[in-house]
């Protein structure tokens, strides 16, 4: 009974990269490197979403901590959506709709 077990399991681990690799889109392997990147400079306070500077910015008006606060959330709402987005194309097997899209998320992430 054990080896029958091992056996089975032995076959599922070595059908398992067939599978990931026959559901990946093609650009699953930019997407996943983002995602690394991402991960990578997530701890540099200059590096993350954001949005391009208001209005109130250019004519010298403070921010106030609740006006960050709602920036920083709407800069990281928009990411996720764009990133969702690239990730939703990848699946449908839309290379080039889902590059535009990366390329979005980088220029969101980046800013």
């Amino acid at each position: 009974m054990r080896s029958k077990n091992f056996a089975a399991l032995f076959l599922a681990a070595g059908l398992c990269p067939a599978l990931t690799a026959a559901q990946a889109g093609p650009c699953t392997a930019r997407i996943k490197q983002f995602e690394k990147t991402m991960r990578e400079t997530s701890s540099d306070p200059g590096i993350g979403p954001g949005l391009p500077q208001s209005i109130g910015a250019q004519i010298s008006h403070q921010p106030t901590p609740q006006s960050v606060n709602r920036a920083e959330e709407r800069a990281q709402a928009g990411f996720e959506a764009v990133l969702a987005r690239a990730k939703k194309l990848d699946r449908e097997g839309k290379r080039a709709a889902c590059m535009e899209a990366l390329t979005d998320a980088k220029l969101i992430y980046f800013q």
